[in-house]
């Protein structure tokens, strides 16, 4: 098991059990800037876990909160192909209110009266609701190769105010409402000093906002994608690279096409790495300053920030910051052994 969580704590409150996953790290740290972007904060109470898959048990850990559930599950899911998670949520379904909206590829994997597909293109979200209270996103699908293969991460969030946002946007997924509906008014989130700033694309533009924190960083970038094919974003790159900033990277060796930035980025003399892992490099992970996470289903391409369905966090927190750089160290070892074993 890894860094990103220590033990589980069972918690029982009025009457009823859930667990709840304590991360490996104090959420004390000093108070984050939020990008200029942002113009409205709430604070909410609450808690944010981090796993790292597949090192650290993130099947358990969705299987474990959706088990919890004693009002609703919401979920916006690309695939689910665990069957775990596939009886947890038709076992809830017969007690519960639950509701899914998946991808029209992967709806034959999940065929039942409470799940709805997208069909009008990529439905790529990959989070769950619970009791209007808790929630999971990331990287993470709940599949096989994803829990237990490829590199991703998960965060499980405790806080009304953070899955009542996730909330608004699974209502609109699931009445129909798909690449477009309502701008979200107030994206920044404060739980005991971590903000986290929530999109959804493509109508709240994430790659906007992910440049937009790029072109702001002033000593280092860090960044693990599955697919990188977006123009701005690779321009921010590029600039702060002339800028002089600290930057790495690593890149899925399957998405290396015409449309990969890996060759420009490369030949622009800055050090990027293929993945080692054998499966995938899952991650879509950009790692500012030490102190500022950008993450979620979002990949830094075109099809992601326009035609797909899809979310992003930019978390402002340095010991969040650390766990990523942790992950990103060991990750571009491997990829580093990989290139001298050749």
């Amino acid at each position: 098991m890894k860094r990103g969580i220590i033990f589980v704590v069972l918690i029982i409150l009025v009457g009823s059990v859930f667990l709840y996953f304590s991360p490996s790290f104090s959420l004390s740290s000093l108070p984050p800037t939020a990008a200029s972007v942002v113009r409205t904060s709430i604070a909410d109470q609450g808690n944010i876990s981090l796993l790292f898959c597949p090192d650290d048990p993130c099947e358990e850990a969705v299987v474990n909160l959706l088990a919890s559930a004693q009002e609703s599950i919401y979920c916006a899911l690309y695939d689910i192909g665990l069957e775990s998670v596939q009886q947890t949520l038709f076992a809830q379904s017969e007690k519960i209110e639950v509701k899914i909206v998946t991808d029209d590829d992967y709806l034959h994997k999940f065929h039942h009266p409470f799940v709805r597909a997208d069909r009008s293109g990529l439905m790529h979200n990959k989070f769950c609701i619970v009791d209007h209270k808790r929630m999971y996103t990331g990287s993470m699908n709940p599949t096989n190769n994803d829990a237990h293969k490829n590199n991703n991460n998960l965060f499980l969030i405790e806080s009304t105010v953070v899955s009542d946002l996730y909330e608004q946007e699974f209502k609109e997924l699931w009445n129909g409402t798909f690449k477009k509906g309502n701008l979200i008014t107030t994206p920044s989130v404060t739980i005991d000093n971590t903000t986290l700033e929530i999109y959804f694309c493509p109508e709240d533009h994430c790659a906007d906002h992910a440049s937009e924190e790029l072109f702001q960083a002033k000593r280092s970038i860090y960044f693990m994608t599955f697919s990188f094919t977006h123009e701005r974003i690779a321009h921010a790159l590029l600039l702060k690279h002339l800028d002089h900033l600290t930057i790495y990277g690593i890149m899925e060796k399957t998405q290396l096409s015409d449309y990969s930035k890996y060759d420009q980025l490369v030949h622009a003399g800055i050090p990027v790495l293929i993945d080692a892992n054998k499966n995938n490099l899952h991650h879509k992970v950009f790692i500012i300053d030490e102190e500022t996470v950008i993450t979620g289903s979002f990949n830094p391409t075109a099809g992601g920030d326009q035609r797909n369905d899809e979310n992003m966090l930019i978390i402002h927190d340095r010991n969040i910051a650390k766990l990523f750089i942790e992950e990103f160290w060991e990750e571009y070892a491997l990829a580093e052994a990989q290139v001298a074993s050749q």
